[in-house]
Parts: structure tokens; C-alpha cells; sequence
């Protein structure tokens, strides 16, 4: 029986999914997304989504509110089930709080409450950056040294939760720890920088070319939760000629992996693995490691 769970993590465009389909072919897996915008559905182009069968991806409606409570809960109950019927799970993603909540027991923040969160909008609209972040610092001081007065959702998803008692910031912050419910190797896909800028030019243009922007417009003309809107490049889409959108999503997307490259700093145990070759050679490197520290799913 499979008894370890593959993670597999990367900035974007750094070829994850790819790398994870080619693992499937090689042993009885299943994959498992971690990524917070593929959950939903109705937005393939714009969200990256794989055409090969992966659990949690476009499993809400546009209209419907996400949380990482959720997701965790989702994940575990799939790990677990791929585990008991003797296959290996893979988890892929790129959103390092949903590869955390898939792998380990967080203590998760209460959701938000839509009357809440209603409120703290109007506050940072209509008094402005610096007094929400002036209210914040009075309530939740860690939370305010860690969130920019111009970050509108994450200044308001922290006034929410130090209304409900909680903290962006909480003084026992596990979310980093190397603790998961099962064994995992976790592997993070390193591409340098410029050939990932390269990389995140070419797929938007190509984004483009398959219709993203038809694809934005359906589903902005229909109900879309507050959530939904965070989706990655929806504004831009939606809002701007194309060469703008274009222009815009290309700076965001490398400002977002720019991130991602700093949590793969911050994760425990992540073995790093050379991204730039094809994804069927990284494959048989990430299965050599999985079989050096635990046991993996045989195809015989």
C-alpha cells in the first residue's frame, strides 16, 4: 500500500501540473490541486486548469464563497481516500496556504461574515489605505507590521478577523511548521527567474490567443462572490483593452511567483528540484527521492 504523500510546489508557469501528470502515468496516483483559484469552475483559460483529472479543481460555482476551511477539510477526506484504496497522492499547487492545509492540521481563522466584511469594504473605501490600517494597528498590531496599508483585501481580511478574535498574525503560527498528517516528501520546482519571466510572458499571450478574454466576460455577467473576484487576473480581463490586460497580468503574474519563490524559502523539508528540464525527467527524479525515503504506489 502507498503510505507517502508527493507534494509538489513552484512558483507559476514553473511546470507543475506538468510534471505531476507525468508522475500519474508513471505509478497509480491521483492529484490533488492546491491552488485557491482553481477551485473554481468556468474559468479553464484563465486559471490554468489541467484537462487531466485532478480532485478540488472547478468544484464551486463562481457565485459561491471559497475558504481555506473548506478546502482543508476537502483535501484531507481526498489524501486520505487515495491512500486507503493503495494509490499515491499527489498534491500540486501553487498557493502555499492551501499546500499547507492539504498536508498538515491548521488551525484555521473563522470565515468571513459577509456583514463583516461589508463593513470594513465601506470603511477602507470611503475613509481611505491609511486609516484602515491605522484601525488595524490599534487592533491587531502583528497583523498590521506584516500587511501594507495598500493591500485593500488582506487590510480588510485581517480588520475581519481581529473583530472575530483572531489574528492574520497569531502569535503560534504553525502554518510553517514541518509538521503533516502524513509522510510527504514535498519538492518545489526551481526555474531561475528570467526563464520563469519568459515563461509567464509566453503562456499569457497564449491565454489570450485561446480566449480568455470571452471566457472572463461570460462569467463576469453572471453573480461572482467576493472570493472569486481575487481570482488572478479577472480584473484585468475583465476591465482593460487588451494590450493593457496583457501588459498588467504579465507584471502581476511575475510579482505573484515572486512570492511563490519566497515560500518555497519558508517551507520545512522542501527538496528542490531542477524545473527547467522536461517534465518527464523531473518526474523520474522526484520518483527516485520519493523511494528513498518511503513508499510509493507500484505500477507492477
Amino acid at each position: 500500500m502507498a503510505e507517502l504523500v508527493l507534494a509538489i510546489f513552484g512558483p507559476t508557469a514553473s511546470g507543475k501540473s506538468a510534471v505531476a501528470e507525468e508522475i500519474a502515468q508513471r505509478i497509480p496516483a491521483e492529484l490533488v490541486s492546491a491552488d485557491a483559484m482553481q477551485v473554481y469552475r468556468n474559468l479553464p483559460i484563465l486559471t490554468n486548469q489541467s484537462g487531466f483529472p485532478t480532485r478540488l479543481v472547478g468544484i464551486l460555482d463562481l457565485g459561491e464563497e471559497g475558504s481555506v476551511a473548506d478546502y482543508q477539510r476537502l483535501a484531507h477526506d481526498a489524501i486520505d481516500e487515495i491512500l486507503a484504496a493503495g494509490r499515491t497522492p499527489v498534491v500540486v499547487g501553487g498557493t502555499g496556504l492551501y499546500l499547507r492545509a492539504a498536508l498538515a492540521d491548521l488551525e484555521l481563522p473563522p470565515p468571513p461574515r459577509p456583514c463583516v466584511r461589508e463593513r470594513f469594504e465601506r470603511l477602507y473605501e470611503n475613509q481611505g489605505a491609511e486609516r484602515a490600517h491605522e484601525l488595524l494597528s490599534e487592533r491587531d498590531p502583528a497583523a498590521a507590521a506584516v500587511v501594507h496599508a495598500n493591500d485593500r483585501r488582506r487590510v480588510v481580511r485581517a480588520l475581519e478577523l481581529a473583530d472575530a478574535g483572531a489574528s492574520l498574525r497569531p502569535a503560534d503560527d504553525r502554518l510553517w511548521s514541518g509538521e503533516t498528517r502524513h509522510p510527504t516528501l514535498i519538492v518545489g520546482l526551481d526555474v531561475p527567474a528570467d526563464e520563469l519571466e519568459w515563461r509567464i510572458e509566453t503562456r499569457t499571450g497564449e491565454m489570450f490567443e485561446r480566449g480568455v478574454e470571452e471566457e472572463v466576460a461570460r462569467a463576469v455577467a453572471g453573480e461572482v462572490s467576493a472570493t472569486a473576484r481575487s481570482i488572478h487576473g479577472l480584473q484585468e480581463v475583465a476591465e482593460l483593452p487588451r494590450e493593457e490586460a496583457t501588459a498588467s497580468l504579465i507584471v502581476s503574474t511575475r510579482r505573484y511567483a515572486a512570492y511563490q519563490r519566497k515560500w518555497m524559502r519558508r517551507i520545512p523539508g522542501l527538496v528542490r528540484v531542477d524545473g527547467t528540464r522536461p517534465a518527464g525527467e523531473v518526474a523520474d527524479e522526484i520518483l527516485t527521492l520519493a523511494r528513498q525515503v518511503g513508499s510509493v504506489a507500484s505500477a507492477g
